[in-house]
Parts: C-alpha cells; structure tokens; sequence
C-alpha cells in the first residue's frame, strides 16, 4: 500500500516539480483523478476479452524477481501499471483484427515494458534494457505465458519494447527500420502505454492522441481512464496490484 501521506499526495508534489523517485498513488490523488474525469466522447463500452486475451492478461502479472527495482513493484510504473497496459493492449488488439499470435506478443511485450526501470521518473533506457532483458531470459517470459519463443515473436516483441519510451519524432534511421518490421504491435504497445497515463498526477501528462497511431485510441480512453479508478482504489483498499487490477477489469465487464 502507498506511504505517501495526504498532505504530500503526488498531484501537490508533481505541482511542487518535488516527485521522489519511486512514486505511489495515494488516497488525495485518486480523488484528484476522479474529481478531474475528462468529457469523453459518447460510444458503447468494448466487449468482453476473448478467453485466450483473458488468460494471457492474468500471467502479465510478471514476477517480482523480473523487475529491476524491487521498489518499482508498486510504484506508478510497476505491476498495476504493466497489467493494465497489457489488457488495454488486447483491447486494442481485438479492436484491430490483430491476429492470435501477435496479439500474444503484443500482450507479453506490454507486461515486460517497464521491467528494467530502475525509478518513476525519466529513466531514459529503460525500454532498450527491458528489450535486452527479455532477448536473455525468452525462454522463461514466453514460457510463463504459455506460449512457445520464436525468433520473429521475441525480435517483435523486443523491437515494440525497445521503441515505446522512444517519440516517433526522435527516431533515427535504425529505429525506422526496426519499427518497420514490427509496427503494429510496436504502435499498439505506444498506444497502450499511452492509454494507462491517467494514473499519473498532472493533467498535461494525460493520454494524448497526438503521439500514437492508432485509430482505436480514443475510443477506448473512458475505459482506461475507469480502470485506473477502480484498480488504484482496489489497491488502496488492501488488494494486491495483481488482484486490483483483475478486479476492475472485472467491474468493468471486460474479464469473467
């Protein structure tokens, strides 16, 4: 649970330009959240996850020992925040005809994106360290979702990885490149990450859809911006991160 007291919640911290390094929601900035719903566009809520997302997005509940701060676990970039990204990336995969076993990839990719983050604050690198990370241990991460590691599932995922921290406008050569032959699953990822910065305590840090290139972004922000309600209370209530999350996946229909 947060130690953050109420008088130093992130939103008056992150105003201050005083944000620790590991950084926790608390009570004040969940209300704060809430209290700050944007008008979003009126739309039926997506349907339910298909069973195979559904099992994939409980095993993005990665081990602690994969991260490389212990501290990071349940800090604003840690398991809740990975375990959202990676459900709302099956949200968008369904959305957008992504087949079985890319969506897969995209899923796993979205679990281990901020696992080699060492802070909650610009640690720039982090995504080419998680993509290193995960070429190293393949075996075990795709075995933990019960899938089988190839070589074009783990060069895809470690490319989508490696490119989610990195603006479309600051990429090089290379990175064009390699964003080239896997820019589905790479864009889907941005989006998905993209879509999980409600949780975050200034509002100019809020999901923007100038910076993704996906058509089913906007579409699914009313949904991204109730999970990081429902789970941040679950876990201030005493839930674990993982338990939290799958909770108000649940609340929201989006699991069984």
């Amino acid at each position: 649970m947060s130690t953050t007291s109420a008088a130093d919640s992130l939103v008056e911290l992150a105003a201050r330009k005083q944000l620790p390094r590991h950084q926790y929601t608390d009570p004040a900035t969940v209300r704060w959240i809430t209290a700050n719903r944007p008008d979003f566009p009126d739309g039926p809520p997506p349907p339910t996850l298909r069973p195979i997302s559904q099992e994939l997005v409980a095993r993005s509940a990665i081990p602690s020992e994969w991260l490389a701060e212990a501290k990071c676990h349940d800090s604003l970039h840690g398991v809740r925040h990975a375990m959202r990204t990676a459900a709302l990336a099956a949200l968008l995969a369904e959305a957008t005809g992504l087949s079985g076993n890319d969506t897969a990839t995209l899923v796993l990719a979205a679990a281990l994106h901020d696992c080699r983050r060492v802070h909650d604050k610009d640690d720039r690198g982090h995504g080419a360290r998680a993509a290193i990370w995960l070429a190293d241990n393949a075996d075990t991460v795709w075995s933990h979702f019960g899938l089988t590691a190839t070589p074009s599932r783990i060069t895809a995922a470690g490319t989508a990885i490696r490119l989610h921290d990195l603006p479309y406008e600051h990429f090089v050569p290379d990175d064009h490149t390699d964003h080239s032959h896997a820019e589905t699953i790479s864009d889907l990822l941005k989006a998905a990450d993209a879509l999980d910065r409600y949780r975050l305590p200034k509002l100019t840090w809020w999901p923007d859809p100038a910076r993704v290139r996906t058509d089913s972004f906007t579409g699914l922000r009313a949904t991204a911006f109730e999970l990081v309600i429902r789970s941040e209370a679950a876990w201030l209530a005493g839930a674990s991160g993982a338990d939290a999350v799958l909770a108000g996946l649940a609340q929201l229909g989006l699991i069984t």
